[in-house]
């Protein structure tokens, strides 16, 4: 998902709050149960981009969906937002929120999509790569399985990208076999 710069001005002033609140872990919650609910729900992204309904509506429709999920700060953090009228911001500012949060704690995401299940060589392998690379960082293994890959894997740590699938090599031969160097002799 790209994330507007905006959000990200909102999540760190969030950010900021909960650490002078002490309160960082349990806004990190918050922030990811409201990231995976608008992921989740249509309906609701729907809502909050909806310039018919009244902010007093979307303000009470987010409570209503919220309340009692969300500590005091998250609860008006997004109260802050309906009344500024950026309540659309709000998946955008949780994932933004997210990002921030593992960049305080040291966290590195690292995406491997593969053919197949990794077992625990390969993980423990991609694991080892990845804290040789970022030394000193916490890494967050997040696994995909893709079948259309053929076979090997695609691992993206930040923005580094190592693409190791059958699926790429056959692109590139593909590629290279369409060059056709072969000139006749006159």
């Amino acid at each position: 998902m790209n994330i507007a710069p905006v959000a990200y001005r909102y999540a760190r002033s969030l950010m900021d709050l909960a650490l002078e609140k002490g309160l960082l872990d349990g806004v990190h919650g918050d922030m990811r149960l409201v990231a995976a609910t608008c992921a989740n729900s249509r309906e609701l992204r729907s809502l909050l981009r909806s310039p018919v309904v009244k902010p007093d509506a979307k303000g009470r429709i987010l409570e209503q969906v919220f309340g009692g999920k969300v500590g005091a700060v998250t609860s008006t953090f997004m109260g802050i937002l309906v009344r500024k009228g950026r309540e659309v911001l709000l998946p955008h500012v949780a994932e933004a929120f997210t990002e921030l949060y593992k960049q305080h704690k040291g966290i590195i995401t690292v995406q491997v999509v593969s053919a197949a299940a990794l077992d625990d060589k390969a993980r423990a392998q991609v694991r080892s790569m990845a804290e040789e690379r970022h030394p000193g960082r916490t890494i967050d293994l997040q696994e995909q399985v893709d079948p259309a890959l053929i076979g090997g894997l695609s691992i993206r740590i930040g923005d580094e990208q190592v693409d190791g699938t059958v699926s790429r090599r056959l692109a590139d031969l593909r590629r290279e076999f369409s060059k056709n160097p072969y000139i006749p002799a006159i």
